[in-house]
């Protein structure tokens, strides 16, 4: 007899069924696809027929948010969640029901001894970033995954399966690799991450065998605030944080009764999670008599197998180390970003005071041929010395720019900065004016610094001037030399020694953050167009840098500026500071000057200054040219050469011809300050220069007889 709808036979049957495939209701599209897939070919037999053991751990895994896969049997049949599918590529869904090996073939010699030695020993095995070759879209690769592969027993306590809590990794260990070789130029830095161990549960006791065995931070609570289930790396955090460990069945009110403000916070964020809501969060937590710490959150809820909602739980990483480690990082990059902008103005910098000096060196040269020859009327006269003045000025500034650039030519000397110091008291008093009370304080006994006396005496007097102008109101300045001692850590990053430090202090304005972030910058001015040129600081901050020392600055809004300036300590005894007069020495005219330069206006200054001291005067534009002259029989008796020019150096120009002709006078005349480049055994002239500067530095090379 056939049966008919509403028979109470098929009724009980059909009901029967749902309740022993209910285990895959509200499992995603691979709980649907458990239910849909027809398991004649697996060896695990339909699932109404499977043990209760492995109905519960599949319940739990088709539930979970994290990345689960179970092999379950001798055969290791695997078992996945929606979030592991994405993991296998091409190999889902055709993975599902079947053996590992089928589908995990590439990598299962290194898979199965680690599945097998769980199954045998029954202990867990856990790794952070462990790589594994995987051909799971069409190409090998090798990925890296934090894996925890753990027991889980059958009803008879036998194993049954190996579950495997997975979270791929390979996007930051790949990122972390490039990190770390952008950086190793300035300093190691190790990031360690923590990935998220994320878990689901359907039944406490096997909840708490899986979540003991993740470094993570795994705790549940239920819909009264009360612990179902926590494992020791959670329970260490609370220890750790607040000096006591929650237990399972404990009240979170009654944890933190004594710390109102915490229980406030930790409600706030699990009544959401209690809710109903799934987030993320990163939060602080801690008391303070004991630690705090930053833990980065993902909340879940937690439901029973018939989908009612029980409570919430979280997985959790402590950050704290992460998020400091990338606030170092942050800061060296900033670091960096201000060294190489500096790096690039110095060279900017360099290279226009260089074409300055270029252009300056006829100006000068032949304004003061105007002066000297007495050129024109009294009108004449005021205008020419008004231009040369001007090109004076032009002249400092280019120094101010090579001084930030770190190429003025310096001379190092022992310099009692003391003595230094206090003598320039009174300058510094009638510059800033009687509405600045000036004070001037160094010890007897300071030590000698090695500098250069005349670079530090504009120094102190730029720095002094500056602080003038940040008190329009009047004021304190006090100026200050002692000895210090550098350690390690120091703010200005000196090499740790004993330094003497300059301090120029006022009550002024002060600068805000902003300024002070720019104050080194050249042409960087907060005081007005026509009010100063910027290049104060900067060439201050150039000059420390060269002399092996540097620059430091305190500001406050309204409560003034401290500019010190750090050098060096040199263990030479200091000598008197002499004035150096300038040479009268006139060379007296021995034949043939060889002038070489590839500038046409700086050949005609020069040469005509030559020819006023006696000397017959043959040019070239390059040193290609000079040599070949020589070639033709020329007989210099002089050579004065440019050091940078197209092709050959003046320097070589002179080392090739000296070679030739020991008794020929050379000197090398440069529009950079600095020596580089230069043999020290080659007498140098620095544009722009004068009439009276080229003949001291002539008569210079007669007396050496060079």
């Amino acid at each position: 007899m056939s049966r008919v709808a509403g028979d109470p036979v098929l009724s009980e049957k059909a009901a029967r069924q749902s309740t022993e495939m209910g285990f895959l209701a509200d499992g995603g599209e691979l709980g649907a696809m458990m239910s849909a897939r027809n398991w004649s070919d697996s060896p695990l037999g339909h699932p109404r027929d499977w043990s209760q053991a492995l109905k519960t751990t599949v319940s739990m895994l088709l539930a979970a948010q994290a990345q689960i896969v179970l092999f379950w049997g001798p055969d290791f049949v695997a078992l996945y969640n929606d979030a592991y599918a994405p993991g296998i590529g091409a190999n889902h869904p055709r993975a599902l029901g079947r053996p590992a090996i089928e589908n995990w073939g590439e990598l299962w010699d290194d898979l199965e001894p680690l599945l097998s030695g769980v199954r045998r020993t029954r202990k867990t095995f856990a790794a952070k970033d462990r790589p594994f070759y995987v051909e799971r879209h069409g190409y090998g690769e090798t990925s890296y995954w934090d894996v925890s592969y753990s027991a889980v027993r059958d009803d008879d306590g036998s194993v049954g399966g190996v579950l495997c809590i997975v979270s791929e990794t390979t996007k930051r260990v790949l990122g972390e690799t490039r990190l770390r070789a952008s950086e190793a130029r300035y300093r190691e830095l190790t990031t360690t991450l923590e990935q998220r161990v994320a878990e689901r549960t359907a039944e406490r006791h096997l909840l708490a065998t899986i979540v003991e065995t993740t470094d993570g931070q795994i705790q549940a609570l239920d819909l009264d605030y009360r612990w179902l289930a926590i494992n020791t790396s959670c329970a260490d955090a609370y220890q750790r944080i607040y000096g006591k460990r929650p237990q399972i069945g404990d009240s979170l009110h009654e944890f933190l009764a004594d710390r109102p403000g915490h229980l406030a916070a930790a409600i706030a964020i699990w009544s959401r999670a209690l809710a109903g809501e799934a987030f993320t969060n990163i939060d602080e937590f801690g008391d303070p008599r004991f630690d705090r710490r930053v833990y980065e959150m993902k909340f879940e809820v937690l439901r029973a197998p018939d989908g009612t909602r029980i409570g919430a739980f979280l997985t959790g990483v402590d950050v704290t180390d992460r998020l400091e480690e990338q606030a170092r990082l942050a800061q060296a990059e900033e670091a960096l970003r201000q060294a190489q902008k500096m790096e690039a103005m110095g060279q900017l910098t360099g290279g226009v005071a260089h074409d300055f000096n270029n252009l300056l060196t006829p100006i000068v040269g032949l304004l003061d041929l105007f002066q000297r020859k007495g050129i024109g009327g009294e009108r004449e006269h005021r205008l020419i010395a008004g231009a040369a003045q001007a090109a004076e000025r032009a002249k400092t500034l280019v120094q101010r720019l090579l001084a930030f650039a770190r190429r003025q030519p310096l001379q190092a000397i022992p310099v009692n900065i003391g003595l230094l110091v206090a003598e320039m008291g009174d300058l510094i008093s009638s510059t800033t004016g009687p509405q600045i009370q000036v004070t001037v304080d160094t010890p007897e006994d300071l030590p000698a610094a090695m500098a250069d006396p005349n670079q530090i005496e504009m120094a102190i007097l730029n720095l002094s001037v500056n602080a003038r102008d940040a008190m329009p109101d009047g004021g304190k300045l006090r100026i200050s030399a002692k000895a210090r001692t550098v350690g390690d850590s120091h703010n200005s990053e000196l090499a740790p020694g004993a330094y003497v430090c300059i301090s120029v202090a006022d009550t002024g304005i002060g600068m805000d953050e902003f300024t002070l972030a720019h104050a080194v910058e050249p042409f960087f001015s907060t005081k007005g167009v026509g009010r100063g040129t910027g290049l104060g600081l900067s060439m201050v901050h150039g000059l420390a840098s060269q002399l092996g020392g540097a620059l430091t600055i305190r500001s406050t809004v309204g409560a003034g500026t401290t500019v010190e300036l750090w050098l060096p300590v040199s263990h030479a005894v200091a000598g008197a500071i002499d004035a150096v007069p300038q040479s009268k020495l006139r060379p007296p005219p021995v034949g043939t000057a060889l002038l070489v330069d590839d500038e046409p206006l700086v050949r005609m200054s020069t040469a005509e200054m030559l020819g006023e001291l006696g000397y017959s005067v043959v040019e070239a534009g390059s040193a290609e040219d000079a040599l070949q002259r020589v070639r033709e029989g020329l007989r210099p008796n002089l050579l004065v050469t440019d050091h940078l020019m197209p092709g050959m150096s003046g320097t070589d120009l002179g080392l090739a011809l000296r070679n030739q002709y020991p008794e020929l006078q050379i000197l090398v005349v440069s529009g950079y300050a600095n020596n580089e480049g230069i043999t020290p055994d080659l007498s140098r002239l620095t544009k722009p220069f004068r009439s009276d500067e080229l003949a001291a530095s002539l008569a210079g090379l007669a007396k050496a007889g060079r």
